[in-house]
């Protein structure tokens, strides 16, 4: 098994992904929304790269059952029923819903990916169950971090680095790529204290400069479901067992 990351997918192009097997992640805090909403009996996560996608495909929708979720820049979109808290997604709030969701970076890139033969959804919150699938299905694959607008951002890395240090320790043959040995060695720089991590980045301070301090802490747990999400159609669901992926 080979593992491949993308620190940034803004170089690529859609084709890229064609008939690959992919993971997402953006930590702060798209990956930690869709897993968490999912979790809580959202009944779908329905990615878009623009906002006014988002509205386009809401007015289309059936709109007690349709929820509008996401940020720009970190604040909440204007006309949203929800920002990128994962805390928002309630059970209360999002039981039997569909939510069309836009992010800066993490919505982005998975619309991006939608030509790959598989593409999982990972954050720390729900990484060993994304680990153990990886390993069973037993396929080369790429890690794509959203990143930050293009550059590389330290939660993303450090998340794929944890990944590939986990089924590192399941496959003794595995081959890794530059990018991914880069990973691994920033995970295991800063594996002491992954909230410590994500309150030191760009983007963490940016969060705690904006009153979501507690968001970090939500991101920062450490497999606190088993949830796999799994993109197939244009939407996400919660990946079945008997799913073929």
């Amino acid at each position: 098994m080979k593992i491949n990351v993308l620190t940034s997918n803004i170089s690529f192009d859609e084709l890229y992904f064609t008939g690959k097997t992919c993971v997402v992640i953006d930590v702060l805090r798209a990956s930690t929304v869709i897993v968490n909403a999912l979790a809580n009996g959202a009944k779908e996560i329905i990615p878009v790269g623009t906002v006014d996608f988002a509205m386009k495909v809401s007015g289309d929708a059936f709109r007690s059952q349709t929820l509008l979720g996401g940020e720009r820049n970190t604040k909440k979109v204007e006309g949203f029923n929800l920002g990128n808290s994962p805390l928002e997604y309630t059970p209360e709030i999002v039981n039997g819903k569909s939510i069309i969701h836009y992010t800066t970076n993490g919505s982005k890139s998975i619309v991006k990916a939608k030509f790959a033969e598989n593409l999982f959804i990972a954050c720390f919150n729900n990484l060993t169950a994304v680990v153990e699938h990886m390993n069973k299905l037993g396929k080369d694959f790429e890690i794509i971090c959203a990143g930050n607008n293009g550059s590389l951002n330290m939660e993303d890395s450090v998340c794929a680095g944890k990944m590939i240090f986990e089924i590192q320790k399941r496959k003794k043959d595995l081959v890794l790529s530059d990018s991914s040995n880069a990973c691994l060695i920033m995970y295991k720089t800063f594996s002491k204290s992954i909230l410590k991590m994500l309150k030191s980045t760009e983007h963490g301070k940016l969060l705690i400069e904006n009153g979501f301090v507690d968001d970090i802490k939500e991101c920062a747990k450490l497999d606190a479901t088993d949830i796999i999400p799994y993109f197939s159609s244009g939407v996400i669901k919660k990946l079945e067992l008997n799913n073929s992926a």
